[in-house]
């Protein structure tokens, strides 16, 4: 980066707007990081999410963090399952000893916090526009401030950003999913069948256009979701989610005829439900370049969590933008140069995502397969048997 010091502000203090924060602090390049939450404690961060070792760890470890995430990451929980509405087991693979582990995304955030100076994060700034100034920098327009001037601002702040109009016409659309998002307390002691039928890992059970994924978290709590292809206003006028016995009673109605071991992962949900429609942009997003603005993570290219490429994908951009100011003299060219990596280094895990909730559950049935072919083939090997007839 050029020996003048230029003003960045991150806008987003998620795991691609933190993981940037990390790596420029690492690197003595000063950042601050605009928030609307009031607090890291404000709400839940979500559930459990798997990181990438060519992605998520590598950001990790280019911060310096890899310790950190060692004692956070949950090897053990890598496993899937795959059933079908009537309860069948058809897939399962329960091996713990791939390279994406899981980790819970507060952990995850908590981990990236700490490695930050205190005032790193500016909380309670929920940001209204981002203001072009008559000298090629930008304020940042809060409720009540304003704060400027700065030369480059990174919108890091998801599917609704306020930073990516500056540069993109685009806004997110409605993929014709809809998840309705529910928990599962203390699982292991008060539901030892389900805890059973979950596993170590991920489940997914499908029959007749509705879906169940579920997910074990840390600490003994399971998150899951009801998963249904419809109109985008369909969930409201079918669920009401102050009432958590209708919901409960609701999403029943909508699996009736599953077995009684997938329905008491509904009954056995605790009081929080969430309707979650699922977005993204379009695949290949992209915008020519404006000096001062840039995206990454979901303001970049935001697509289904089918294939769990989001938050790694974040962090890996993260990685890149963080690298490309570091080592270039010339920070506008060196963010040119990472969008137009980014642009191509996005597009494959998009379009499989876009395919993913194409399909809905199809490409768990196809990871499981190959994964369960690929353990048959080992046992084969191990054996001395070939083969051949």
């Amino acid at each position: 980066m050029s020996s003048n010091p230029i003003r960045i502000a991150i806008v987003g203090a998620g795991p691609g707007g933190l993981t940037l924060a990390r790596l420029l602090h690492v690197a003595g390049v000063p950042t601050t990081v605009f928030e609307r939450e009031t607090g890291p404690t404000e709400r839940p961060q979500g559930g459990t999410l798997d990181l990438h070792a060519d992605s998520g760890q590598l950001a990790l470890a280019r911060a310096g963090l890899t310790d950190g995430f060692l004692r956070i990451a949950r090897y053990e929980d890598q496993g899937s399952r795959l059933y079908t509405g009537d309860g069948r087991l058809l897939l399962a693979d329960d091996d713990m000893t791939g390279d994406r582990p899981e980790v819970d995304r507060t952990a995850l955030r908590d981990l990236l916090l700490q490695s930050l100076p205190p005032d790193a994060v500016s909380w309670a700034r929920g940001l209204r526009e981002v203001a072009p100034r008559d000298d090629g920098r930008y304020d940042l327009v809060f409720d009540g401030a304003r704060e400027g001037p700065f030369d480059l601002v990174i919108g890091a702040d998801g599917a609704w950003s306020r930073v990516r109009p500056l540069v993109s016409r685009y806004q997110p659309q409605y993929s014709g999913l809809t998840f309705v998002e529910f928990g599962i307390d203390e699982v292991d002691a008060r539901h030892a069948a389900l805890s059973q039928l979950v596993g170590r890992g991920k489940i997914g059970a499908e029959s007749a256009g509705r879906s169940l994924m579920v997910l074990r978290n840390g600490n003994a709590h399971l998150r899951g979701y009801a998963i249904f292809r419809v109109p985008v206003e369909w969930a409201e006028r079918r669920f009401d989610v102050t009432s958590p016995s209708a919901m409960r009673h609701a999403l029943l109605g909508e699996f009736a005829g599953w077995a009684d071991a997938l329905l008491d992962l509904i009954r056995a949900s605790n009081d929080h439900f969430a309707l979650r429609p699922i977005h993204a942009l379009p695949v290949g997003h992209h915008w020519t370049n404006r000096a001062g603005i840039t995206l990454l993570g979901d303001a970049a290219h935001l697509m289904s969590p089918f294939g769990g490429e989001g938050v790694n994908a974040a962090m890996l951009d993260a990685a890149e933008l963080a690298q490309r100011l570091v080592e270039m003299p010339d920070w506008r060219e060196a963010v040119r140069v990472y969008e137009a990596e980014m642009f191509v280094r996005v597009a494959r895990p998009a379009g499989e995502a876009a395919e993913a909730a194409a399909t809905e559950l199809l490409h768990i049935s196809q990871e499981l397969t190959l994964a369960h072919h690929h353990a048959r083939m080992q046992m084969r090997a191990a054996s001395g048997h070939t083969g051949a007839r």
